[in-house]
Order: C-alpha cells, then structure tokens, then sequence
C-alpha cells in the first residue's frame, strides 16, 4: 500500500509541474515586428537589406506568398518581422534605429504568413 501512495504522490507531483508549465506557456503573448508606417523609404530599403542579409527573405520573392503587395512597406514589415522572430522576439530585435514597431496583432493576410 505504501508504493502505491508514493506512486500516487510522483504523478501527482509530474502532473502538476507539467500543468504548472502549461499554464505559463499559455500566458505568453505572441508578438510581431512591423514597420512604422512614419517610416521613409530609405529607412524601409536599409531595414530590407539588413534583415535580409541575416535571415532568409524568400518569402517576399515574385511568386511567393508575401510577395503581393509589392511595396516597401509591406517587404520591409515580413523582413523586419523575420529578424525579429529568428533572433528571439526581444524588443532590441525590432528597433531598427526607432523605425520598428511591436504588435500583438496578427499580420498576416491571405497566404502570408506572419510567424
């Protein structure tokens, strides 16, 4: 009888910690990096060529899902945005010298995909 008490007592304990994690994991809020729309297009075309030049920009390519709308704007948010999500979502990740801006709403439209 006592192994199935502390038998009882370690899944007890497993389960807890387990739903403990769960319920943390749950609280964390998903977050995106967009370009400030007070951004110039220098600003934009610096931001696409840095972000670019460290994560894999693809997905902004004709034919490919970001591609449309073919603006500045757009291009720079998804590279930003890819920077961003690639080097750990930290705030410093999306400053972009003051020309990024963290949202806590979904971007994505049609088929692109903000991760």
């Amino acid at each position: 009888m006592a192994k199935v008490s502390a038998l009882l007592s370690l899944l007890f304990l497993l389960f807890s910690s387990i739903s403990g994690r769960t319920l943390v994991m749950a609280n964390v809020q998903k977050s995106w990096c967009v370009a400030k729309p007070s951004s110039d297009q220098a600003t934009l075309l610096a931001n696409i060529d840095f972000a670019c030049s460290q994560v894999d920009c693809r997905v902004m390519q004709k034919g490919c899902p970001c591609f449309s709308p073919d603006n500045l704007m757009s291009h720079a948010s998804i590279a930003m945005n890819l920077y961003y999500q690639a080097k750990g979502r930290n705030q410093w990740n999306c400053d972009f010298r003051g020309s990024g801006l963290i949202v806590i709403t979904n971007p994505s439209y049609a088929d692109c995909i903000y991760e």
